[in-house]
């Protein structure tokens, strides 16, 4: 196991990778655990998550892979069409995975998500435009979005 960290507007972002995927990136509010080493994958993710943070990246390229069920892997790949700064809700997310029925799964599935940021499951809202359900914290969600649609020139977000 290989891991990196950054400081970044929301906390300690850590990031665990094996010799192919980065496999989890999570936020804490305190100093990150140590690892054994990083590798040329997590320092890759690192400078790219910086890049998210600066401003200068909105999409993620290096190589991401989590265990989960079949459900679970088509609501994560649909989570990657979700454009930054433009915000769905689960209703919607169910409609366009031609599940409209199981919004309940498909925000459960959004909760398992252990690659933040890169699989933007932050970018899924109540159907009324609240904030909910965000495993980060609501105010990091928040956060996420408004950064979001700063960098992308959409003005502001009317989040509650």
């Amino acid at each position: 196991m290989f891991s990196s960290s950054i400081q970044s507007p929301i906390g300690v972002i850590s990031i665990k990778a094996d010799e192919e995927y980065v496999y989890c990136i999570s936020c804490k509010e305190q100093e990150p655990e140590e690892f054994p080493s990083s590798s040329a994958l997590t320092d890759l993710a690192a400078k790219q998550l910086n890049e998210y943070f600066e401003g200068r990246r909105s999409s993620f390229d290096f190589p991401i892979a989590q265990q989960g069920t079949d459900f679970q892997q088509s609501v994560w790949q649909e989570l990657l069409n979700i454009p930054p700064g433009y915000p769905i809700s689960y209703a919607a997310l169910s409609r366009r995975m031609g599940t409209p029925l199981a919004i309940r799964a498909i925000a459960a599935a959004n909760g398992r998500n252990n690659l933040m940021i890169v699989v933007p499951c932050h970018r899924v809202i109540g159907s009324s435009g609240t904030l909910v359900g965000y495993a980060g914290g609501l105010w990091r969600k928040k956060w996420l979005l408004e950064h979001e649609a700063r960098m992308m020139q959409i003005g502001q977000l009317n989040l509650l």
